[in-house]
């Protein structure tokens, strides 16, 4: 479902995305659109798009396209979700250890939307790392 979400194809369209959003998330994945975790990824972003539409604007890059942000954002892995607010990175603590970013394919559409919006009332309190509503430190665990 990634053709249904806007595509940003070059370094300065996604600094105009993140400069020009001040009220409301910027959630950009990065990865490319023919991946397998960004095919599900993307899949979840389309499906809760609507739902987050008053406080969340969602956005696709494909790192191979704008390889502008790879060394800046350490966008290393497959599928990576980033979010920004006012110019601002918001760092996330998922009990991962990497606050800066998502870097998986979320699923489950509740948990994404809350994220989205725990993030959303925390950077509007001009926080600049807000605390998961799940851990995700077990999620690898055999």
């Amino acid at each position: 479902m990634s053709y249904m979400l806007p595509h940003l194809t070059n370094g300065w369209q996604v600094d105009q995305a993140i400069l020009n959003e001040p009220e409301r998330v910027v959630v950009i994945r990065f990865g490319h659109d023919w991946d397998p975790a960004c095919m599900k990824m993307d899949e979840t972003l389309y499906s809760i798009a609507d739902k987050v539409k008053n406080f969340a604007a969602i956005y696709l890059v494909d790192i191979s396209q704008v390889p502008d942000f790879n060394k800046m954002y350490e966008l290393y892995d497959p599928c990576t979700s980033m979010f920004f607010y006012r110019n601002k990175h918001i760092m996330i603590d998922l009990g991962t250890g990497n606050n800066n970013k998502i870097n998986w394919p979320m699923e489950d559409k509740q948990e994404m939307i809350d994220i989205v919006e725990t993030i959303y009332r925390g950077a509007r309190k001009g926080r600049g790392l807000v605390v998961s509503p799940k851990d995700y430190s077990t999620k690898y665990r055999y």
